[in-house]
């Protein structure tokens, strides 16, 4: 044989430029899609079909269904997308990525685009070093897209040619002829293939390039782009393995998904092959089986109609769908604690846009726990001693777990300022320091409160009944402050109302005075003992202090908008 070791090099280095091309080109689709990616996304939840469509237009924007699935198994994650509505979307991207093929296989075989993608990249050159984002991010589709073509086109010149080397074809055909053995065999090579390179397009451009080559035939081919249909499952499985159950089902859905596909069209292999060659036909590509130079447009051919299909089947029985992938992927967990990582812990998204909205989504998460926590303090008032030790065990466990989930979230937002973030997103981030922090000093004043009442009761004190109602009444407008934060936190920045927040916060400086002034005439007419005095001080002061740190995540979350 002759093909030596630097030519397998070669062949390997080829495909890296190809990946490479790639994925520069499918991260600056992206960028350039900026924020029209929240407003894409959040489509979604309104019904079955528009989720279909929604997962055809992400896929076909950044080019890459893995990024595409990642983002939906985040967004189940995050409570955005429930599994069934989840399920319509990865049934689209599955569509959504035939579009890389027809790329490929369009202006990689039929236009020469690698004769102008070298003086495309020298004209793109320049915007790489412009400062403004726009510009810079055109710049590296541009150059993505022309080192894709290089790849494509060093990874045919660096194939074996089978004149030379005949042994490989004899090797190949000892494994092709083998009817639907063949058929599941080259399935699984494709599905080994696409999870070892982590790419279902460079798969399927290698694929492209060994059928164009006569290294395979058409039949063969297709079963290779079967496998890498399942092949390319991995990745989001691979992402939901630190997630929540639904975000488990979701990525585990796309998996049955793809696997029930590929078994119904081997149940009819050769008839779907030979429907594909007479549409193949008919379109005036050209018969696959006699004309090598058809082969990879009537491949991608039946890349399309296959997923088309398979999607036109399955769309009526995605609830079938979810209901095994529930009985698969039973719930798990009852038992959670408040304050845990729901939305993040996947990792950063494809894009500083899509990872700051699931970090805010995670942020929102914390406010409300938080809130809940405050809840917690409130119904401990009345808790006689006994009773109490339970609960304040609890609540000094949520401060830690509190503190732990203030440092994960700014670590996440520490990864996202890494990467190359508009002058907006770089606000966005400052904003969130500041709003996390806050929340995070709202759960150690509510500690501080929990711990006033813990003294009160190893001290053996009584609050008089008057007391106890009025912490009662500044209880309750901190819990309407927190309420008025959560809702702030929610929606979008561009529509925070902060008027009810500055009432509140006003309410509860006002009330404050109003008890401060009370207590040091209680305290002069000794209407209650010291010790009391103290702790009933704590109590109101600590309220005041929640208010306070409401009202600037209030203000922080306005700041964001402000920049929107």
């Amino acid at each position: 044989m002759n093909y030596s070791f630097f030519d397998f090099l070669k062949l390997i280095g080829s495909l890296g430029v190809f990946l490479f091309g790639m994925k520069l080109m499918s991260e600056a689709l992206q960028k350039v899609a900026g924020t029209k990616m929240r407003q894409i996304l959040s489509a979604m939840t309104s019904n079955r079909i528009k989720g279909v469509l929604t997962g055809i237009l992400i896929t076909a924007i950044i080019q890459s269904s893995s990024a595409t699935t990642v983002m939906v198994v985040s967004f189940v994650n995050a409570g955005l997308l429930n599994l069934i509505e989840s399920i319509g979307v990865i049934m689209g991207a599955n569509v959504g990525t035939t579009i890389t093929a027809w790329l490929i296989s369009v202006l990689g075989f039929k236009v020469s685009m690698s004769e102008i993608s070298l003086p495309l990249i020298g004209l793109c050159l320049p915007l790489l070093f412009s400062k403004k984002r726009s510009r810079k991010s055109w710049g590296e589709l541009i150059i993505g897209f022309g080192l894709l073509f290089i790849g494509l086109e060093f990874l045919k010149n660096s194939m074996p040619n089978l004149q030379d080397n005949p042994e490989i074809f004899t090797f190949l055909q000892e494994y092709a002829d083998m009817g639907y053995a063949s058929y599941i065999l080259f399935v699984l090579i494709g599905t080994i293939l696409t999870i070892l390179i982590q790419s279902s397009s460079a798969t399927m451009a290698l694929t492209l390039v060994m059928c164009a080559n006569g290294w395979i035939s058409f039949e063969i081919a297709a079963s290779m782009v079967l496998g890498e249909n399942i092949g390319t499952t991995v990745t989001a499985n691979l992402a939901a393995m630190v997630a929540n159950t639904t975000a488990k089902r979701a990525a585990f859905a796309h998996f049955v998904f793809n696997v029930f596909g590929v078994i119904w069209v081997l149940s009819i292999f050769p008839f779907f092959l030979r429907w594909i060659e007479q549409l193949s036909v008919f379109l005036g590509i050209g018969n696959p089986t006699t004309q090598i130079e058809a082969a990879p447009m009537a491949l991608s051919l039946f890349h399309t109609v296959f997923n088309i299909t398979n999607l036109l089947i399955l769309i009526w029985f995605t609830k079938w769908i979810a209901c095994i992938v529930s009985k698969i992927i039973p719930i798990k967990e009852k038992g959670e604690d408040a304050f845990t990582l729901k939305h993040i812990k996947i990792g950063l998204l494809s894009t500083p846009d899509a990872s700051l909205f699931q970090a805010k989504e995670e942020i929102v998460l914390y406010g409300k726990n938080t809130r809940d926590m405050f809840h917690r303090v409130t119904e401990c008032l009345d808790l006689s001693p006994k009773d109490f030790d339970q609960p304040f065990e609890k609540l000094t466990k949520m401060e830690d777990e509190s503190d732990n989930v203030e440092i994960e979230i700014a670590n996440y937002l520490t990864k996202v300022s890494e990467s190359k973030l508009s002058t907006e997103n770089s606000k966005r981030i400052r904003s969130m320091f500041k709003i996390v922090s806050e929340i995070e000093s709202i759960a150690d004043s509510s500690l501080n409160v929990a711990k006033a009442i813990y003294r009160r009761n190893d001290q053996h004190v009584t609050f008089p009944e008057e007391l106890t109602r009025k912490l009662k009444h500044m209880f309750a407008l901190v819990e309407e402050t927190l309420d008025v934060m959560c809702n702030n936190l929610a929606v979008e920045y561009k529509t925070v109302n902060a008027k009810k927040a500055y009432e509140m916060e006003k309410a509860i400086n006002d009330y404050r005075t109003v008890l401060k002034q009370e207590h040091l005439i209680a305290i002069e007419e000794k209407k209650y003992d010291y010790p009391t005095g103290i702790l009933y001080n704590d109590m109101f002061s600590e309220c005041e202090k929640i208010g306070d740190f409401a009202i600037n995540v209030t203000q922080a979350v306005k700041e964001i908008g402000y920049e929107e």
